[in-house]
């Protein structure tokens, strides 16, 4: 990669066989975008040295198999392609002094904190002042649903397709299925469109889209790709290669209609099953939750981006990345790790909250929720001992969509006042379509 100024091209990047030495203020985990903006962050924050560790060969994380704009939009005011994001944030974080260390795995997290790594010059131990855990997600497979039926080539995550024709010039097939309708399943279902392949259809086992709106029209609608609702695939046929797929229709709970079973032929299915945060080198360690500054219950390791919370855009991924960064800097100048005054939970109409505890140190917090709430004028409560101790309106939400909440000094005040809180959500009115999903 190459191109501006700040961008990879100038990204001096130790190779695989280097070996690491010397004291290291902040080590990041992972060189995606929440990596690349954790650690310049931290060098701005005033961290001394900040390594970037990353198996892969290059930074970027996903963004360079990613060929499609709309990136950008609310960290730059403009639109970038997913190569073009990297470049800029890779630049960046070259500018400010970050070393790069790819082609080197991390094997396993201790405390202290210790990474153990490992690369073309063998196992390494490093020692660093502190921690960012930014290793971001990996995808549901079919294995992971137990969908029945046969194991032939041609089953594909979403995105192991997207990297064969974006980055490897490989078109997986002729004829696809799409099985589930996340951003990314949504915009491969282009491509594939785009390259040649007929895409049959796209099936969601909700009544609702799994991605944002604006992924469902310019990706399906614009290109004439069906969307099947309350429809799913339920077993695999084909003996070497797939030879077609069994959709049915479903009910609420997920079970299949009578009499609507048919076979599709196709010769490549695309699953598109939702995201996991990749957590594995903490396990053992800590939950994964984590405070207001992105703090483990590991001390002096932070856990950020899509590791943390499965985020809707790249750029909430890097506000996350920056947040984590400045703490870990805080901290490996001296900073004393801080107790945890508050447990935060999710209650009624509310899937999932991050963070997930507050410290005794927190000023401020932002906080992201998925909601199982849909309407509009809908009422998130923070709550505790069935007492509402702060609230916030939104005009319109969708449980597709992540929704982001602060709280200055004055209402977090309020917040700590119990060892437990929850965040509940209240359906708007009826006429406006507010209703509260059940999963």
């Amino acid at each position: 990669m190459g191109g501006h100024p700040g961008g990879p091209g100038i990204v001096a990047v130790r190779g695989a066989h280097a070996t690491m030495s010397g004291e290291v203020d902040v080590c990041v985990v992972g060189s995606g975008p929440a990596g690349l903006a954790a650690a310049a962050a931290a060098r701005r924050a005033g961290a001394g040295r900040v390594v970037v560790v990353d198996r892969e060969t290059s930074p970027g994380g996903i963004l360079p198999q990613c060929i499609h704009d709309g990136f950008g939009l609310e960290e730059f005011g403009e639109a970038f392609t997913g190569p073009e994001y990297a470049e800029r944030a890779a630049g960046d974080a070259a500018c400010v002094g970050v070393e790069f260390w790819q082609g080197t795995t991390a094997l396993a997290l201790g405390p202290g904190p210790e990474l153990v790594l490992v690369g073309g010059s063998g196992r390494q131990v490093l020692r660093p002042r502190t921690v960012v855990v930014a290793t971001g997600c990996r995808e549901r497979t079919r294995g992971n649903i137990l969908l029945p039926g046969t194991r032939p080539a041609g089953v594909f995550t979403a995105g192991t397709a997207q990297r064969l024709i974006n980055v490897m010039g490989v078109l997986p097939g002729r004829r696809a299925v799409v099985m589930g309708s996340g951003d990314v399943g949504l915009i491969v279902a282009r491509r594939l469109h785009l390259e040649g392949c007929e895409v049959e259809g796209v099936y969601e086992i909700l009544t609702r889209p799994g991605g944002l709106v604006r992924n469902v029209v310019q990706c399906l609608h614009d290109h004439g790709i069906p969307l099947h609702l309350g429809h799913t695939v339920v077993e695999v046929h084909g003996d070497r290669r797939l030879e077609g797929v069994t959709v049915a229709a479903v009910d609420a709970d997920g079970r299949v209609r009578q009499g609507t079973r048919r076979r599709v032929p196709c010769d490549t299915l695309i699953t598109s099953l939702g995201l996991i945060p990749e957590l594995e080198i903490l396990r053992g360690l800590t939950d994964g939750t984590v405070d207001e500054s992105m703090r483990t219950g590991l001390e002096r390791v932070f856990l950020c981006g899509n590791a943390a919370f499965v985020h809707d855009t790249v750029d909430c991924v890097t506000a996350c990345g920056r947040l984590a960064g400045r703490a870990a800097a805080r901290h490996a100048a001296g900073l004393r790790w801080p107790r945890r005054v508050a447990r935060v939970e999710a209650g009624e109409g509310v899937r999932q909250v991050v963070p997930g505890a507050l410290s005794e140190l927190a000023e401020a917090a932002r906080f992201h929720l998925r909601l199982d709430v849909e309407g509009f004028d809908v009422e998130v409560q923070a709550r505790a001992r069935d007492r509402p101790l702060a609230r916030w309106r939104l005009r319109a939400v969708s449980p597709t969509q992540a929704v982001a909440l602060t709280a200055g000094p004055a209402r977090l005040e309020r917040l700590r006042q119990d060892r437990t809180l929850a965040f509940v959500a209240r359906p708007g009115k009826e006429e406006a379509g507010g209703r509260i999903h059940r999963r």
